[in-house]
């Protein structure tokens, strides 16, 4: 009778694999790391904030010492500073059209300058501490918004350089704000008091409309795109709240080790798909990471690590450029290319008067060419291509060849005088799935024994392989215990064995008394 033989064989392999030490990059991160990041340096202090224009050319303004820089989002070079502040610039905002631009300082002075000129065309003086922040409500050419140390919020009127309304109810400094992207009357501000507060101007008392505790000093406040979400930093942990539902939070992001200074939304610049709606929260702390936070599946999608503590960030609201600004005075700018800069470097030749640059066409292989049938296994196949696809022939070692023909203990003793425990590991496995391995371990002489033992004290305190080497161990003691006590070398063996035995057993105690010691102080630093 002829023997059976199977039609397909694979070699074994070991079930338990280390994983790996670095994870596989997902498409998101992707996209994050392909802003590639130039540094703007010499801006002499601190990067207060950042912020865009909404006209199709993107510049951004950033705020350090006494002065205001205006950089082109294209190649980020300076368009213009301006100096006309007589204490440290902290905040500025783009009017809705890009012409004009706010800046506040701790003087307690509001001013408004023309985008291309340095002269202030406004000065709005009421706030008798510094002011922390200022901003345009959302298509809104005639109002600003303010709040600083004095714990006032004040609505302006730009042209009469007066406050239409003041907002009383914060306790403490107001540090920064943001104005409703669906409703130009709506804001809301953050405080050292832990509080973030909606107000309304049409109010009459002029009273927020709803009061939320942060729990922490609040460094910065945002709206999502909807309208109808709030993100709040402060502390360690950046909180999203419904502020339609009352001002009920949603959720709250603790990966920060130290305090977060400062948020923005971006949209995913995808040209198309799913991912080309979705927005993300990118949040920057003093220990020198951006996150990147989705909302919608609560969760962190990406982190990156800078060499300095920043303090603000900003993306452009086309989603093809990153800035962040750091306590050192260096701005990290990212920029990604997209499909219209791809189309002008294409054309760049015809503007240049040389024509544009075609790529050479391919001529189609044919049958009655040599080349086609020179092609080789790197070619890509056509459309009209019918793929023979040619099974790889599979490589067994010799062990491989010998549990293919049954032979177990001959398997077991090949791969014991081997230098790849994995193998040793797999034939073993592939020995207990037949229930032949203590079989094999019965029919071993002396000098393969010793090899068998030899094995187990190398490795058997090895993670990876002690859940089946130190319960083999245990039963080659039981079965083969009189043929030990008759031989010298396997005594010696043994000896090895039961010594790194204990010395595992040392480590494992000593870790769990560092554990002991550890676990108390991690349960009282998890609830500060």
């Amino acid at each position: 009778m002829a023997e059976h033989q199977l039609s397909k064989t694979f070699p074994v392999k070991p079930k338990l694999k280390p994983k790996p030490r670095t994870q596989k990059q997902t498409p998101e991160s992707k996209y994050w790391s392909s802003f590639k990041s130039q540094q703007i340096p010499n801006l002499i202090s601190s990067i207060t904030s950042l912020t865009f224009s909404n006209t199709p050319s993107r510049p951004f303004a950033a705020t350090h010492s006494a002065s205001l820089t205006i950089f082109s989002s294209q190649t980020f070079s300076t368009t213009t500073t301006i100096t006309s502040f007589s204490d440290v610039v902290t905040s500025a905002s783009f009017r809705c059209d890009g012409l004009l631009i706010a800046a506040s300082d701790l003087s307690g002075l509001v001013q408004v300058f023309d985008i291309k000129g340095r002269t202030p065309l406004r000065k709005l003086r009421s706030h008798s501490r510094p002011v922390r922040f200022v901003q345009y409500p959302f298509a809104d050419k005639l109002h600003l918004v303010s709040g600083g140390d004095d714990a006032l919020v004040k609505y302006w009127d730009v042209a009469g350089e007066t406050p239409i309304s003041e907002m009383r109810g914060h306790k403490d400094y107001v540090r920064c704000g943001d104005c409703s992207p669906v409703n130009s009357e709506m804001f809301v501000t953050g405080s050292y008091d832990h509080t973030v507060k909606l107000w309304d101007v049409r109010v009459a008392d002029s009273k927020s409309a709803i009061s939320i505790n942060h729990g922490y000093p609040v460094e910065d406040v945002i709206f999502l795109p909807s309208g109808g979400l709030v993100a709040t930093a402060g502390g360690n942990s950046v909180k999203i709240w419904d502020i339609i539902g009352g001002g009920k939070m949603l959720c709250s992001m603790e990966s920060h080790n130290k305090t977060v200074t400062s948020l923005c939304v971006g949209k995913m610049g995808k040209d198309s798909g799913e991912e080309s709606q979705q927005y993300r929260i990118m949040s920057v702390g003093l220990d020198g990471y951006m996150k990147v936070f989705d909302y919608a599946k609560m969760k962190v999608t990406h982190s990156m690590r800078f060499p300095a503590p920043l303090m603000s960030v900003a993306f452009s609201p086309d989603s093809s450029t990153r800035v962040i600004g750091t306590s050192n005075g260096i701005i990290y700018a990212g920029k990604r290319k997209t499909k219209e800069e791809a189309e002008e470097k294409k054309d760049l030749g015809g503007f240049m008067g040389f024509g544009t640059v075609e790529e050479p066409e391919v001529r189609a292989l044919k049958s009655s060419y040599v080349r086609y049938f020179h092609r080789g296994q790197g070619e890509k196949p056509a459309e009209g291509d019918y793929l023979v696809m040619r099974p790889k022939k599979v490589k067994l070692g010799k062990h491989d060849k010998l549990l293919k023909k049954f032979r177990h203990k001959e398997a077991l003793v090949s791969v014991l005088g081997g230098k790849h425990p994995g193998n040793v590991v797999a034939v073993m496995e592939e020995l207990v799935s037949r229930k032949k391995l203590l079989k094999c371990v019965m029919n071993l002489d002396t000098d393969e024994l010793g090899s068998l033992l030899m094995f187990l004290h190398k490795y058997s305190t090895v993670p990876s392989y002690s859940a089946l080497l130190m319960g083999l161990t245990k039963k080659v003691l039981e079965l083969r215990v009189e043929d030990i006590k008759a031989s010298v070398p396997l005594k010696g063996h043994i000896r090895n064995l039961k010594r790194s035995v204990e010395e595992e057993i040392r480590i494992q105690q000593s870790l769990l008394e560092i554990q002991g010691i550890i676990s108390p102080l991690l349960r009282l630093a998890g609830r500060r």
